[in-house]
Parts: structure tokens; C-alpha cells; sequence
């Protein structure tokens, strides 16, 4: 199953691991580490996951306050948001 994240996910992504990066040298490594761990649980179960609605769901990373927000399609999974839990975790609410 095709991986596809939208251009504002993309941003989340590459502006939380550039916060890691800045707070410890290395740690936006291994929160890039930990998303690509979560992708490949949703692969694996994509309904596993607490649902937002019929088609949208949220994927907890395990050593960070992010969820990934994502939806089932026919042939692949969308990434709506890479959320930080912390602040305003509903901002993407919109993007569904």
C-alpha cells in the first residue's frame, strides 16, 4: 500500500524533527526513527487505531506527543497530520 502525506504534513514532519534536532543533537533522528516505526504499524493494521470517522484515524507515537492522523483509501494511506498532542492537538480537525 502506497504512503502519500499531504504538503502541510510534510511541514509538520520536517518542522518537529528540526525542534528535536535544536533541543538535542540526534533527537530528530530518532523521532524520524519513531514515525517510520508507526508508518509501518498502520501498513500493517490500518485499522488498528483509534478512528476520527469512517475513513480517518489517529496512530500515537510511543516516545513522542505526536499522533499520526491518516486516512484509508483504496489503494493507499493518506497522512492528513503529523500532530503535536501537546499544542492545539484538534488544528487539523479542518484538513478531513
Amino acid at each position: 500500500m502506497e504512503i502519500r502525506l499531504l504538503e502541510i504534513a510534510g511541514i509538520e514532519l520536517e518542522e518537529a524533527i528540526d525542534y528535536y534536532n535544536y533541543e538535542l543533537h540526534g533527537l530528530g533522528e530518532v523521532f524520524l526513527t519513531e514515525f517510520l516505526s508507526a508508518i509501518n504499524r498502520i501498513v500493517k493494521q490500518p485499522m488498528a487505531w483509534h478512528p476520527y470517522s469512517k475513513r480517518t484515524r489517529r496512530c500515537r507515537l510511543r516516545k513522542f506527543p505526536y499522533g499520526i492522523i491518516y486516512q484509508t483509501r483504496d489503494t493507499e494511506i493518506l497522512i492528513v497530520a503529523v500532530a503535536n498532542l501537546h499544542r492545539n492537538p484538534d488544528r487539523w480537525s479542518n484538513r478531513i
